[in-house]
């Protein structure tokens, strides 16, 4: 994530957000988080780590006890974060009722939009695996006026992406399938494609192969290989295509070099 120019306090324990990867050394950078990040915070967030993170470590003693109160008596996480913004001084008053404004408006949300919203947020941290289980999550929910085909093939669509994002690609393809039978939306068809390319050993249904005409694999590789170019990682791109070429022996092979080198970021994908 960018970096937070705030003044750093004389903490001993800085307090760590494994979704960002980042320690917190301030109230200020505290309050950076609680108010650009209203999806984090809303849930999960506030706890008894965090509350003695501020009581100790910012030496807010009262505040804490403040906030403690309130979380006893059932206020959402929400309420009681924008006190810590309000009693921080960090941000104006105007700024702190439209972070109030975000998060009413988030509550109001049907509850699988809520958690697609959840998950929607993780899938951009590169919580891959975290994201999955909340849209796995959104599929129990029975289907009503909003939980209909269209939304269901988003949260398909999605979870496709994490799987694939996960190198799990027969799940990916399962869920993209299933999200182009309920959307019917080309741009899934590109993505079946880039399944295929990247494994070619997956089972993709007549349907798709007689769709995949001569122009549109033309069309869809010339994207692929703008996009790469594009990242600045042409050569990368290209080796790991050509390593999914390989026979499944050949490739676990060549995948475990990538795989040592990719553990830390993916450890954080998880």
């Amino acid at each position: 994530m960018s970096l937070i120019l705030c003044r750093q306090e004389p903490v001993k324990h800085p307090y760590y957000i494994d979704v960002l990867g980042i320690h917190i050394h301030s109230s200020q950078e505290l309050c950076y988080i609680v108010y650009n990040h209203p999806v984090l915070v809303m849930d999960d967030f506030l706890d008894d780590l965090l509350v003695d993170f501020i009581r100790k470590d910012l030496d807010m003693d009262y505040l804490a006890g403040r906030m403690e109160k309130l979380v006893e008596t059932g206020t959402r996480p929400e309420e009681v974060l924008a006190l810590f913004l309000s009693e921080c001084d960090y941000y104006s008053d105007k700024e702190i009722q439209k972070f109030k404004q975000t998060t009413a408006a988030l509550r109001a949300l049907h509850p699988a939009q809520y958690e697609k919203q959840r998950a929607d947020y993780m899938f951009g941290q590169q919580q891959y695996g975290k994201a999955a289980a909340r849209y796995g999550k959104i599929l129990e929910y029975p289907r009503d006026k909003v939980v209909e085909d269209l939304f269901l093939a988003k949260v398909y669509n999605n979870l496709g992406a994490c799987y694939a994002m996960m190198f799990q690609f027969h799940k990916a393809l399962g869920c993209y399938d299933k999200a182009y039978e309920l959307g019917k939306d080309d741009a899934l068809l590109k993505r079946i494609y880039f399944l295929t390319v990247f494994a070619p050993e997956l089972d993709v249904k007549d349907k798709y192969q007689s769709v995949f005409t001569d122009e549109r694999k033309r069309t869809w590789s010339g994207e692929m290989d703008l996009a790469a170019l594009e990242a600045g990682q042409a050569e990368e791109v290209r080796a790991l295509r050509a390593l999914f070429k390989k026979d499944p022996i050949k490739r676990m092979s060549g995948a475990a070099e990538m795989v040592r080198r990719w553990k830390q970021e993916y450890r954080m994908m998880v």
